[in-house]
């Protein structure tokens, strides 16, 4: 940890770094560790144990044992103790957002933004914990009486990303929790230090033991397809690539679990012709530089009207020429550094790649510094249809504008893509916004705002984006199975 000042190190000291299966700390079977690096500087901050499939079946054994107990819980104890969970998050954010900035790059800012979004999720779920309900009714030919009831699904695994490292988290966990469901929480191995710290916070709000496990593990694949296909798991909820994506489905297949899957996206931002310039900045900015570009709701591809390009171009450039660059947990920095060094050159391989094909770079475009895996906010104008920027998830802070000339070309640009998850729009005319919003073939669509992530709203996409909805009411119900009871009344 050399580097890291007294405060950073009392926080890193602070978080338990062996895995957490049936109440308990151990380290892995094998006892092999695995290095967590602060990206602003290329240095190891910690080790975690890294996780056997001897591991992860204990972990599933655990939650196993917990489930039938957990789903007798009466659902305000449930609730309870997310509530407990919630206070313990805000009263913590400072600790726990330094905590993120470390080993994920972002500014200290961003953190505790992540940290109250995070906590939301507990308390929105506490809440939903005890609305969860069936019906009764009468048959329509009066011979029977239907009843339904709602039920946990069972055991969880769930598969977090890097980029969120609390809030995807908590945004699986919550529903869990609240429906009754037990669960083994594999977090990304590039940021595994904030969610062994979210365990721990959970054990001291009250979760039982077995109830929430936590592996980290550098052989991803390895640990987790046995789990995935071992019989007693019910239900798989993955944030991360289209890629991985796929392969989880297939091995979910054999046991027909049910899945959510929160994938890529290539996200449209719209600016029309009648649009606010000026709000349409603030919304590019946004929608764009939240978490350095490294989101799958980020815009990653900006689609404004011939009449609206270049000022729209000048001035989201001028903004993005003026964050600071550096670690995030200096003062006044607004743009931290990517994940790691493979992320850094793959951003700057599709700003060489668009440049090549005839872009221009109005600002940025080159990387920042000698050590750590900075890249400058950039704004690449003139793109052309090839380049693959435009049809790759970026996942960095650029920003490649293209023009349009009428609506009907916007809309056919904007979907041509495999993805599917958000698109923004910007305009003043109401009947243009709802046509755009109805004909846009995304899950979410951020009308005049540049954020469309909420705890209280269903967060997915469609196509290739993924299936399934986190947050909302429709939340807990992807925890929820259905039963119906047929009653004779003879």
């Amino acid at each position: 940890m050399a580097g890291t000042t007294d405060r950073e190190r009392s926080v890193l000291d602070a978080v338990p770094t062996d895995l957490y299966i049936g109440g308990s700390w151990r380290p892995s079977t094998s006892g092999d560790r695995l290095d967590v690096e602060d990206p602003a500087t290329g240095k190891t901050i910690a080790t975690v144990a890294d996780a056997t499939v001897e591991d992860g079946t204990a972990a599933l054994d655990a939650a196993v044992a917990a489930q039938a107990d957990w789903a007798a819980t009466p659902p305000r104890d449930r609730g309870e103790i997310l509530r407990r969970a919630f206070d313990l998050m805000t009263e913590r954010t400072d600790d726990l957002a330094l905590l993120m900035t470390l080993e994920m790059g972002k500014s200290l800012a961003e953190s505790r933004a992540e940290i109250g979004y995070a906590a939301e999720f507990f308390r929105w779920f506490a809440e939903e914990s005890v609305r969860v309900h069936g019906r009764w009714s009468v048959a329509p030919n009066g011979a029977t009486r239907l009843l339904t009831m709602k039920q946990p699904v069972g055991p969880c695994l769930f598969i977090t990303p890097w980029n969120f490292p609390t809030a995807m988290g908590t945004r699986k966990i919550g529903p869990a929790l609240a429906a009754g469901c037990t669960m083994v929480v594999k977090p990304a191995s590039l940021t595994p230090l904030s969610m062994l710290a979210l365990a721990a916070l959970l054990e001291e709000a009250g979760v039982p033991a077995g109830v929430v496990n936590v592996i980290t593990t550098s052989n991803t694949g390895e640990v987790m397809e046995p789990l995935i296909r071992d019989p007693r798991l019910r239900k798989l909820s993955f944030t991360g690539s289209t890629e991985v994506g796929r392969r989880l489905v297939e091995q979910s297949a054999e046991q027909l679990l049910r899945v959510s899957m929160e994938l890529g996206g290539n996200a449209p931002f719209l600016v029309f012709g009648d649009a606010d310039v000026d709000a349409a900045v603030d919304g590019a900015m946004l929608a764009k530089m939240r978490n350095v570009g490294e989101a799958c709701t980020a815009a990653n591809r900006f689609l404004v009207h011939e009449s609206q390009a270049d000022e729209f171009t000048d001035r989201l450039a001028e903004r993005m020429s003026a964050l600071r660059v550096g670690r995030g947990t200096e003062h006044g920095v607004d743009v931290g550094p990517l994940v790691d060094s493979r992320q850094r050159d793959r951003v700057d391989e599709l700003v060489r790649d668009a440049v090549e094909r005839g872009a221009r770079v109005v600002t940025g475009g080159v990387t920042v510094g000698d050590t750590g895996y900075f890249y400058a906010p950039t704004v690449l104008a003139d793109v052309p249809s090839d380049a693959r920027i435009l049809h790759e998830e970026v996942f960095g802070p650029v920003a490649p504008i293209t023009t349009f000339s009428t609506d009907e070309e916007a809309l056919a640009q904007a979907n041509d893509t495999e993805f599917g998850l958000v698109a923004y729009v910007y305009t003043r005319d109401l009947q243009r916004a709802l046509a755009v919003s109805e004909a846009l073939e995304t899950g979410m669509v951020g009308l005049n705002v540049g954020v469309v992530s909420n705890p209280a709203a269903p967060f997915g996409g469609v196509k290739h984006s993924g299936f399934g909805r986190e947050g909302g009411f429709e939340g807990i119900d992807e925890y929820l199975e259905t039963k119906y009871v047929g009653i004779g009344v003879d």
